[in-house]
């Protein structure tokens, strides 16, 4: 059921000045669908018997931009959904020579007729304002009921007429988490060869809003079984029946895909789920027999998988510091398999390599690859000790280069001499702001200094040697405090 006040006042006006204006006024599409879904519109149309130049007639501040008669009403609204609300002549279409749009379309036709050419059962329901009446002509409420996507009329043909119909009910289908309805399915792996019509930036499009859904994993299944990833990734096909080695419950294909959820579940960005669906891309390529642990191998698959990964995302035309980051977590993402490998210094290099700004996401990768696996735990002890190194890596140590003053500035001030006595002028400097930070002022600080040049060496030692003791215990607490943080303490 739709309630008229779910509607914003944008577009009920724009309903309502056609309606005044003679003319009949419908919302449709993708916009009634989700109101009966219960889902909130990312944006709004509506459809009319009224013609292009009377639209335009109506809504001085509009723009019609293209050849199916399609008018942008500017409301200068602050909500970025109903800025520009679409407004479109009642149409049919002739035929769809590139696969993609008609050639032509007439205007003047009943709303029937122009429900009759929607993709999906789902999309062709209209819902009128003034009288809150909803026309569903193809059986759409049914489809949305059963969760269930359908053509309208003959598969074959919607999908003939428009090959990229194919991905969008598979998107659909991700996004809303409906079936495919059988005789659609059929067609989609009938047709699946006409997307090689389709440009790849759309095709690429639809393909992120897949991985960007609630479940892609099952969007993957569908496009691999109805033969679509051959025009997307066929690299993916590689790794089913690719047998693992006995860390792994999964063949790869199914690894990457269960990776995949798994980044979707957590809500993780787009960018890190498709480091996901990539990271283990070049294991079958890697694959070998072990005779000695009589297991399978994949050395290097890493190294692979980066250039694999270069390789596919410059196909799908994706930007370049985009690609460069999925290339980096996947060429990377090994760094923590190995315990009795990763020192401090290790994991500074690994920060240095992908990036202070990214080494969260590669830890994040690390998570949802050990749920990939099938295993139930996925942060065990010596995860939860990578990531304490790492907050050790990242945060300033405790020492003198934290005072507001240095050797140099000693020097400047009180003409003292390079050596041992301006290590003990800083240590001492160093204990006694430990205790009181607040003292680490340049004006405390030189006060303090022209005090501490006066002392003789002895003294001066003894003072020092204090403030090394402390800056020790310090920083002792600090990696203890982080330990504790991670549970490795």
């Amino acid at each position: 059921m739709i309630v008229r006040t779910q509607v914003p006042q944008e577009v009920q006006h724009i309903a309502d000045t056609l309606e005044k204006g003679g003319f009949e006024a419908y919302l449709v599409g993708g916009c009634v669908r989700d109101l009966l879904i219960g889902r909130m519109p990312k944006d709004w149309d509506i459809t009319t018997n009224a013609v292009p130049h009377e639209i335009e007639t109506l809504f001085p501040e509009s723009f019609c931009n293209n050849d199916y008669g399609t008018v942008g009403v500017i409301t200068n609204s602050l909500d970025e959904r109903v800025k520009v609300v679409e407004v479109t002549p009642y149409r049919s279409e002739s035929a769809y020579s590139d696969r993609r749009r008609p050639d032509s379309v007439t205007f003047g036709v009943s709303l029937t007729e122009d429900l009759k050419r929607r993709d999906f059962t789902v999309n062709a329901i209209a819902y009128r304002l003034k009288d809150e009446m909803i026309i569903d002509e193809f059986g759409g409420e049914a489809d949305i009921a059963s969760k269930r996507l359908r053509t309208v009329g003959d598969a074959n043909e919607r999908f003939s007429e428009d090959a990229l119909r194919m991905m969008r009910a598979v998107r659909l289908a991700a996004e809303l988490d409906f079936t495919i309805e059988g005789d659609t399915m059929t067609a989609i792996a009938q047709n699946s060869k006409l997307l090689s019509h389709i440009s790849i930036e759309r095709i690429r499009d639809e393909f992120l809003r897949i991985l960007n859904s609630n479940t892609p994993m099952q969007g993957i299944v569908f496009l691999e079984r109805l033969g679509l990833i051959d025009h997307i990734l066929p690299e993916l096909r590689e790794g089913i029946g690719c047998a693992q080695n006995q860390a792994h419950a999964y063949d790869v294909y199914e690894h990457l895909l269960r990776t995949l959820q798994a980044a979707a579940d957590k809500g993780f960005s787009l960018e890190l789920r498709l480091a996901a669906l990539l990271h283990d891309i070049g294991k079958p390529a890697s694959r070998r027999w072990s005779k000695e642990k009589n297991d399978w191998t994949f050395h290097g698959h890493e190294v692979i998988g980066a250039r694999m990964a270069h390789t596919i995302l410059k196909r799908l035309k994706i930007g370049i510091e985009t690609s460069d980051f999925i290339e980096n977590l996947v060429r990377w993402h090994m760094f923590f398999s190995d315990p009795d490998q990763v020192t401090l210094s290790a994991v500074r290099r690994t920060i240095t390599r992908v990036g202070q700004e990214h080494i969260e996401d590669l830890l994040n990768l690390r998570i949802c690859d050990r749920i990939g696996t099938g295993r139930p735990k996925e942060q065990p002890f010596r995860f939860r000790k990578y990531k304490a190194m790492v907050d050790q890596a990242l945060r300033d140590p405790i020492s003198v280069k934290m005072l507001k003053t240095d050797g140099a500035k000693i020097m400047e001030l009180t003409g003292e001499k390079p050596g041992k006595r301006l290590g003990y002028i800083l240590h001492t400097l160093m204990e006694e702001v430990l205790e009181k930070p607040e003292q680490n002022t340049e004006t405390l600080l030189n006060k303090r200094i022209l005090e501490l040049v006066q002392l003789d060496d002895t003294t001066l030692y003894e003072m020092a040697n204090r403030g090394k003791e402390r800056l020790a215990a310090e920083e002792a607490a600090a990696i203890k405090e982080i330990e504790r943080m991670h549970k490795v303490g």
